[in-house]
């Protein structure tokens, strides 16, 4: 079965799902390089993912989605060497590696000259995440070590916490990495570290006292 092609129904009343399992990951893959968007499991939810420097694909995932597309999409990483290109300070996350793999975002500097598109570096800034999460990674790796990723769901609504879940928001058009149910996942604790302190956005598991930050 190509990525491109739903899953057939095991019943007649079972509606017609664009998910595919980890074996299919390669496929996955390819659909991003592309230019594609794809739903895939995290850590904490389900994730819509495009390359983070494809500015057509993040323009369309931000119409996907309902909102506004100059709304910040964080980049989930591999691994810090990943990212290091797009940062103003090579060193900026060194603080919070400890943390990684993880359900924390940090918001640091981005380097000046246009690298990453507007939408990721929303006032000079890009929000950074490892995702505790093999699949995840798989993607993330073999699509050069980041990709722009925010929660699946129609803006206002809960996030996505199964591929079945996506598949029935997003309907057919929208391809889906099965990476099993992340029921009770939250979402990401967000420090943003490009002023003078750092300072807590949003708290999820990871608090500001694990953080070492004075609130």
């Amino acid at each position: 079965m190509r990525v491109n092609e739903p899953r057939l129904p095991t019943h007649p009343q079972e509606s017609l799902l664009p998910i595919v399992g980890p074996d299919q990951i390669d496929d996955v893959i390819e659909r991003l390089r592309a230019g594609g968007i794809v739903a895939i499991p995290t850590d904490t939810v389900y994730g819509l993912a495009c390359l983070p420097t494809h500015e057509g694909a993040l323009g369309a995932l931000a119409d996907l989605k309902g909102r506004e597309r100059d709304q910040p999409i964080a980049a989930l990483i591999d691994s810090v060497a990943d990212i290091i290109e797009f940062l103003e300070v090579s060193d900026a996350l060194d603080r919070y590696v400890p943390f990684w793999p993880g359900a924390l975002t940090v918001v640091v500097r981005a380097r000046p000259g246009g690298l990453l598109p507007p939408v990721v570096t929303t006032e000079g800034t890009v929000g950074v995440r490892k995702p505790d999460d093999r699949i995840a990674r798989m993607v993330i790796r073999g699509c050069g070590g980041v990709l722009a990723v925010t929660s699946a769901n129609r803006h206002g609504k809960p996030p996505c916490t199964s591929a079945e879940a996506v598949a029935a928001e997003f309907g057919p058009a929208l391809v889906v990495l099965d990476g099993g149910s992340r029921d009770g996942g939250v979402a990401s604790t967000v420090v943003d570290t490009s002023g003078a302190a750092p300072r807590v956005l949003r708290e999820g598991p990871i608090t500001a006292a694990d953080l070492g930050i004075e609130e």
